[in-house]
């Protein structure tokens, strides 16, 4: 209904947001999922070398590119294009 889309768009994101979501959306959901198995096998290759400060380090990039995927994958579904269309 129009009130329905007016509050929507009352709600609509910022120019801000807006320009993230749509350089977010260019990237395929697979990237943040093969990047993150990268860093735990690349963390696990660097823990076995002995080189253990830099393993846990490249080990915590794992939990972020998840949710960067999670957010790549929301912004797709729900993202503030749905508003504007």
């Amino acid at each position: 209904s129009p009130r329905d889309e007016q509050k929507a768009y009352q709600q609509a994101e910022g120019p801000v947001a807006r320009t993230i979501e749509e350089q977010t959306a260019r990237i395929p959901s697979d990237v943040w999922l093969w990047a993150a198995v990268a860093s735990m096998v690349t963390s696990l290759g660097l823990q076995i070398a002995g080189e253990k400060k830099v393993s846990n380090f490249i080990a915590q990039w794992a939990p972020t590119l998840l949710i960067f995927g999670l957010y790549n994958k929301i912004v797709k579904v729900a993202g503030s294009d749905r508003v504007t269309r």
